[in-house]
């Protein structure tokens, strides 16, 4: 990827990150929700979690100045969603024995499909076992769940948020567990 850096992400990208975001939501999920569904959802869930960025556990993906990709993982509780969503205190999770979160994936609808997912995955697995975590958990949406599944993650249930407007939005909440030791969190799937 010679033309794309993966570094973490500060307080200064925020902006970039509001601005790709509702840009990778509206591009990438039209096929699977609705334009209700996905204007209520950027409202009330999709954001980032400044939380993640605050923590060093957030990754952005940039060509030249341009922000490609963000996304990342977290020792907290949180399971989806932007600061919106949050309501008190986001504690720490147990490496030994709860799942770390993968958080807040967007890619640029330009950059789609070019391992761009992958790579923070990978950056964001790596992390969590060298922070002593042995498996992770996330929330994907609908059409992140290929990305998922094909990293290992295997499908826990399906989650029907319920949305302010009267709306629901489905979401996946996918785990997998993670290679022992150190190197690549992607272990033999990836």
């Amino acid at each position: 990827m010679a033309d794309f850096h993966l570094r973490s992400a500060t307080i200064d990208d925020l902006p970039a990150i509001n601005a790709l975001i509702p840009q990778s939501v509206r591009a990438l999920s039209a096929a699977l929700y609705t334009q209700a569904q996905i204007d209520s959802a950027l409202r009330h869930v999709f954001g980032p979690d400044t939380r993640l960025i605050e923590d060093g556990t957030y990754f952005v993906v940039t060509t030249g100045t341009q922000l490609a990709a963000c996304g990342g993982w977290s020792r907290r509780r949180t399971l989806y969603g932007g600061d919106q969503m949050k309501a008190g205190e986001d504690s720490l999770l147990d490496p030994k024995t709860e799942p770390a979160r993968i958080r807040a994936f967007f890619v640029a609808p330009e950059f789609a499909r070019r391992g761009l997912g992958s790579w923070l995955l990978e950056a964001s697995l790596n992390a969590a076992i060298a922070a002593g975590f042995h498996t992770a958990e996330l929330v994907a949406t609908l059409p992140g769940e290929q990305l998922y599944a094909a990293h290992g993650f295997a499908k826990v249930e399906r989650v029907m948020h319920a949305l302010p407007e009267g709306l629901e939005i489905a979401f996946v909440r996918m785990r997998r567990t993670l290679a022992n030791g150190t190197g690549s969190g992607l272990g033999a799937t990836g």
